[in-house]
């Protein structure tokens, strides 16, 4: 178990665009919360005044406003400021941090953008973060689906969105690959299913994680 499962749990939730993710992290959130439990519910990238203002430098604007490399400072950037100012806290304080994407998100969108940048991902994440998520929640979506969904509902963070179908079925694939590489904290979720039954099936992953 690791340092910050001794503490509180910290759970993530990734997949590509469109997955449900962000929904299947709300209701698990107002489970929790309804059981009794002592939860948060925050984001990536965001999560803390300093990083939502990263957020909204890194998710709007054209395609190429910011270089791979580039990118990957500034969500490291937002990730620390999140660590320090909300995850860690809340670990600390016994809580359950449940976390809308984390570091296996720029470990995809990063990684695959740039030639050899996983590696500096993970350069990057070894000097400034350190910290992995005890329980990751992957909600495994075809691409195509998931980028419908996604180019329909609309809204001004759309610039990942934009790099189109190719990246996202990349995306689908790596995410896929790091739940190999990490088995040992990642449940992968058929997110091809109604709400209702993903959410049953993070429900018993995350009961059984408690247990």
């Amino acid at each position: 178990m690791s340092q910050g499962a001794a503490r509180g749990l910290f759970i993530s939730f990734e997949g590509i665009d469109g997955s449900g993710k962000s929904t299947q992290a709300r209701l698990l959130h107002e489970h929790l919360t309804a059981q009794g439990r002592d939860a948060i519910l925050t984001r990536e990238p965001g999560g803390s005044p300093g990083a939502e203002q990263i957020r909204a430098l890194v998710l709007s604007g054209d395609v190429d406003r910011w270089s791979p490399e580039t990118e990957l400072l500034l969500f490291t950037a937002a990730r620390r400021d999140h660590l320090e100012r909300t995850i860690r806290p809340a670990l600390a304080a016994g809580q359950i941090v449940i976390c809308d994407r984390f570091a296996d998100s720029t470990r995809m969108y990063q990684g695959l953008r740039g030639g050899g940048l996983r590696a500096q991902v993970e350069a990057l994440h070894d000097l400034m973060i350190g910290q992995e998520p005890d329980l990751t929640l992957l909600i495994d979506m075809e691409a195509g689906t998931g980028l419908s969904r996604a180019v329909a509902r609309g809204g001004t963070e759309d610039r990942f969105e934009a790099f189109g179908g190719d990246l996202q079925a990349a995306m689908r694939q790596g995410f896929l690959a790091l739940a190999e590489e990490f088995s040992a904290r990642f449940v992968v979720i058929n997110g091809a299913q109604g709400i209702e039954a993903v959410a049953r099936d993070v429900r018993a992953a995350v009961m059984e994680r408690l247990a």
